[in-house]
């Protein structure tokens, strides 16, 4: 479980150097290890992080007679005693990802009850899309107003119109789909690297996918075996760590990612005046004096701008001269971290819960602080790096389900920071 005890303390204004190479991604990861529950056979699957939902989800296999291993980076899956009982609910509701489980199970066991997933503090997300694409594949809906309980009645293919560009909502289309021995289209669907991590997985079990990395997905399935698969690098936490490099005016390379993955970010980068260097697997960050303002950084699906690098780039907008616009167009409730930050001394207009100002350049001061959500925390961090002073930041457990040892790679750059228990 999280442990919501533990704080990070942060010496800023401490110049970062040196190489790091980013974890796996964990949102392609989750629905990779899923995934493997759709045949009997074994898996491997490698560059896996080391991270709580990652062991939350490892937990909720145990007790679906699941067994794995997990040893540097790499995720073993024996699923061939499947047995799904009872699922403790506070695992279930413990993370968001579980709701991946969904796809493969119906595969395999034809019904499943579960309790409504968790872990998100960024507003109500509806299952909607989940139970849309169920539907249109043969699934009848039991219940879903106290727990998710889904019926596969007449599995078949279909052409499913994606009522929202949902992340996780195609990839359960995805995973129920290549399990079918029909044809399926999937229109409107997510395009994230990770969604096309999942893609090739599927490939490798024995699935046939046309259009990855588009919205629109032809999926031929059929009876799938197991496969040994390497999870793509993070983007997210490469443009976690370029930020780092800017806001401390430091030089770092960051190594293990595809860098077309970014090109919003870049984009941003390159309008902001940023200096650095980018090759197809790797990115040097060189130091940066003056950063500028920002006319608009609007959030949309991949491959616009990513929500979840939203607020680690608004601790570089507080660096920069000028007003910046911010606008959160996907969550409810993801710019509360202003708030904090504004404890520190950053200048910001709330104009309503999706959109705000931020003037800068401020000198942020270190203060207590907390975590609101996995990213906000991250975000928070990168505050504390240029802050002056010392900087303490509680609800660090949320940084700790998405970031592989975060703490670890700031060191070895040269950052102060240390965790304890409060």
């Amino acid at each position: 479980m999280l442990n919501k005890a533990q704080k990070f303390i942060v010496v800023g204004e401490k110049t970062l150097s040196g190489t790091i190479t980013v974890s796996g991604s964990k949102n392609a990861a989750l629905p990779i290890l899923c995934a493997t529950l759709l045949t009997n056979e074994k898996s491997e699957i490698k560059n896996v992080p080391d991270i709580v939902d990652i062991r939350t989800l490892l937990r909720i296999f145990e007790h679906m007679n699941v067994k794995t291993t997990f040893e540097s980076g790499t995720v073993t899956v024996d699923p061939s005693g499947l047995n799904v009982e009872e699922i403790p609910h506070d695992l279930i509701c413990s993370m968001r990802a579980s709701i991946l489980l969904m796809g493969p199970l119906l595969a395999r066991i034809k019904e499943v009850k579960l309790a409504f997933p968790g872990g998100c503090v960024l507003g109500k997300r509806s299952v909607q899309a989940h139970t849309h694409v169920f539907q249109k594949l043969g699934g009848i809906i039991l219940d879903e107003s106290q727990t998710l309980h889904i019926k596969m009645e007449n599995p078949k293919g279909a052409t499913i119109i994606m009522p929202e560009l949902s992340v996780t909502g195609t990839e359960n289309a995805l995973m129920l789909a290549a399990a079918l021995p029909q044809t399926t289209q999937i229109r409107l669907a997510a395009a994230e690297p990770h969604v096309q991590d999942l893609c090739r997985f599927l490939t490798k079990m024995g699935a046939k996918i046309e259009g990855i990395g588009t919205h629109f997905l032809t999926i031929t399935g059929s009876t799938l075996k197991g496969a040994t698969h390497e999870v793509t690098g993070d983007y997210l936490e490469a443009g976690t760590f370029a930020i780092a490099g800017l806001v401390t005016k430091s030089e770092i390379t960051i190594k293990g990612i595809k860098t077309e993955q970014l090109d919003s970010f870049w984009e941003k980068l390159d309008e902001a005046g940023a200096k650095y260097e980018l090759k197809p697997n790797e990115v040097r960050i060189l130091p940066t004096e003056t950063l500028n303002h920002i006319q608009n950084l609007r959030t949309a699906v991949y491959p616009s701008f990513p929500t979840d690098l939203q607020a680690p780039f608004a601790i570089l907008l507080t660096r920069a001269n000028g007003k910046s616009h911010i606008f959160e167009t996907l969550f409810d409730g993801r710019l509360q971290y202003l708030y904090e930050l504004e404890k520190m001394g950053a200048k910001v207009e709330m104009l309503n819960p999706h959109q705000a100002t931020i003037i800068g350049p401020a000198h942020l001061k270190g203060v207590p602080i907390s975590s609101l959500d996995l990213r906000a925390g991250a975000a928070m961090v990168l505050a504390a790096l240029c802050a002056q002073g010392t900087t303490e930041i509680s609800g660090v457990n949320y940084i700790d389900r998405g970031y592989e040892n975060f703490e670890g790679k700031l060191s070895s750059l040269g950052a102060s920071i240390q965790r304890i228990q409060s």
